[in-house]
């Protein structure tokens, strides 16, 4: 594939380089998959206002998020096993978006470190708490994401329980992973991936693996993270996080009007609306499909809002900007770069979305990105689930 024109290419690139059961972790969702779909299909039927005639000149797409300056309204969210995905994939990963000017979010259950991050990067990033059972650990964590120089903690809400993902189950992988004859066949035809992973000494999760006493083997981290998802998360815990975080807090999951305005009661200073990238609850609306009424429940707040899970091109962003998100997020549309080419790819999945958001904001007849808004939608398409 000599000319990559949209992540799909990527997508088709990545299928061929990244091992089975790596690759399907990525491109999955849970039961059905009825939400993973929606995701993305509900963004098309969204539909956008030609505008002619129209002065295109020195089109502007930085906006800030969080005080800080973005060079387009876009983050990388938060996923796990990155660094299997493609090897040091995190550090890759982060380094493409400290270059491009928007922040990288690293996952807890990454592969590379905070400290790998600090020390490969070198740039401020985003960290990502799940709220486990191990409160002393989750202390220790923060504390090195404050070191570390991350200037926004991202709290994940909808992993107090995992969803059931088929194809995970059916390839092993848990962790540590535990791969069927198939897959093991398959790790043979993908020689790049292997000798990358020869060259790495990151191959467990970093942000563990050495951080928590008697966690030395991979059976023994199987049984510590196996019992460490908090069932019993409530909004008093935020509260106890944000304090000891002492900064801004993004708070991740969103899917209801309601749990914004208690996100922003308990002093969420962002919230994503996501729904785990249809990995968790099966059944449940798109994410773009929710957007309006959330924005509408936060109105004349300051809490931020950030648009996830969907989002596959520049248009699927302006989409969320003109819904009134003031960025979006995006998964696996940078998973698929990172395993296609590395941290190239992580940088021409990120242009690709540029330049379509620019190129579609100026055919709708605007060329700031701050004067984007729900006129360059066509009305009748402005999602609406609960009519």
């Amino acid at each position: 594939m000599t000319t990559i024109t949209n992540i799909e290419d990527l997508r088709v690139l990545a299928k061929r380089r990244v091992p089975k059961m790596f690759y399907d972790y990525v491109d999955s969702g849970s039961w059905t998959e009825s939400t993973y779909r929606a995701n993305e299909s509900d963004f098309q039927k969204i539909k956008l206002v030609q505008k002619v005639a129209r002065n295109m000149e020195n089109r502007r797409l930085e906006r800030n998020l969080l005080g800080i300056s973005m060079s387009m309204p876009l983050s990388i969210a938060p996923t796990g096993l990155v660094g299997m995905v493609h090897p040091d994939g995190e550090i890759l990963a982060a380094r493409a978006a400290a270059r491009f000017g928007i922040r990288y979010t690293l996952s807890t259950m990454s592969i590379a470190s905070l400290e790998d991050i600090k020390n490969e990067v070198g740039e401020p990033f985003w960290f990502q708490l799940y709220v486990m059972r191990d409160r002393d650990f989750m202390q220790r964590l923060i504390d090195r994401a404050k070191r570390a120089g991350c200037d926004a903690l991202v709290i994940t809400l909808d992993l107090q329980m995992i969803g059931q993902r088929h194809k995970d189950l059916k390839n092993g992988l848990s962790v540590p992973p535990k791969p069927t004859l198939r897959n093991w066949l398959n790790l043979l035809t993908k020689q790049r991936w292997c000798w990358n992973m020869l060259k790495t000494k990151r191959r467990q999760f970093g942000n563990i693996v050495g951080h928590v006493e008697g966690i030395d083997d991979p059976s023994s981290l199987a049984s510590w993270t196996n019992q460490q998802f908090d069932p019993t998360l409530n909004w008093d815990d935020i509260a106890w996080i944000k304090e000891m975080w002492g900064g801004k807090i993004i708070l991740k999951g969103i899917l209801d009007a309601e749990d914004a305005k208690l996100a922003h009661q308990v002093g969420a200073d962002a919230i994503v609306v996501s729904n785990h990238g249809g990995r968790q609850l099966d059944g449940a609306l798109s994410s773009i499909a929710v957007l309006p009424s959330i924005v509408e429940a936060l109105a004349g707040t300051s809490t931020e809002i950030i648009l996830d899970s969907g989002i596959r091109s520049g248009q699927d962003l302006l989409k969320a900007v003109a819904l009134g998100a003031n960025a979006g997020m995006i998964g696996r549309a940078y998973l698929y770069g990172l395993g296609a080419m590395g941290e190239e790819g992580v940088t021409k999945a990120l242009e690709l979305i540029r330049n379509e958001f620019e190129t579609s904001m100026a055919f709708c007849g605007e060329t700031d990105v701050d004067h984007v808004g729900r006129h360059i939608l066509v009305p009748s398409t402005i999602p609406d689930p609960f009519r």
